[in-house]
């Protein structure tokens, strides 16, 4: 159950301001109930202002009503009203102390794996795309200290995404098939031809019986 953001101030102004017991106030602010006791008797949170929950969105009027008239009762609280944010897709942050060599790792990955894309190596490393082609036509500021080098060792890039980069990358390129286009004969790969057709067997040829008749049935 969600807790209120300041615990002893609003068991403070329960307290104070409802009929609430001990227990249902402890249990609704994550407090011990010897706690609670303690603050009714002015020994714990002294000249402690107190929060109410009902107007800071906590609790609503109907819940405190309806435990105030039931001592078994718990407080339940009320859903936040304000939606939570959306997490939306984008490029891999990147801590500030390592931001300097992210030019470094695109001169690398540039020279090694021409066909990755620009949007390939934005999302790796956490760059983007205009400091990527700054350092592809040597554009950049710091162009004359730039030393191509392993973003892996760099720390920007796990060796495992690395590697699945480069699989994409050279996958659509072309240069190598990825096990989809193995599996239906894409990406330039030519279906296996079918089988031909196997030669029908040789009729057997006549025996002398079959076509000569037999001495008996000459008789005949």
């Amino acid at each position: 159950m969600a807790r209120p953001l300041m615990p002893k101030a609003t068991a403070v102004w329960l307290v104070e301001n409802t009929a609430l017991t001990f227990r249902q106030i402890a249990e609704f602010c994550g407090l011990h109930e010897l706690e609670v006791q303690a603050i009714a008797d002015d020994e714990v949170a002294v000249g402690m202002q107190g929060l109410d929950p009902v107007q800071a969105g906590e609790l609503t009027q109907e819940e405190l009503e309806r435990c105030e008239g039931d001592a078994t009762a718990s407080l339940k609280a009320a859903k936040p009203s304000l939606p939570l944010p959306k997490k939306t897709k984008g490029a891999r942050y990147t801590p500030v102390a390592k931001r300097q060599d992210r030019p470094d790792a695109i001169a690398w990955l540039v020279k090694n794996y021409p066909e990755m894309s620009d949007g390939q190596i934005s999302k790796l490393i956490g760059t983007t795309k205009p400091t990527i082609m700054s350092v592809r036509d040597r554009s950049h500021w710091n162009t004359s200290n730039i030393k191509p080098q392993n973003p892996v060792g760099l720390g920007l890039c796990t060796a495992d995404d690395l590697e699945k980069v480069i699989a994409v990358a050279r996958a659509r390129a072309g240069t190598v098939h990825g096990p989809a286009a193995q599996a239906s004969g894409a990406q330039g790969m030519e279906p296996a031809a079918p089988p031909a057709p196997a030669k029908p067997a040789p009729a057997p040829e006549p025996s002398a019986e079959s076509v000569w008749p037999t001495t008996e049935s000459a008789q005949d």
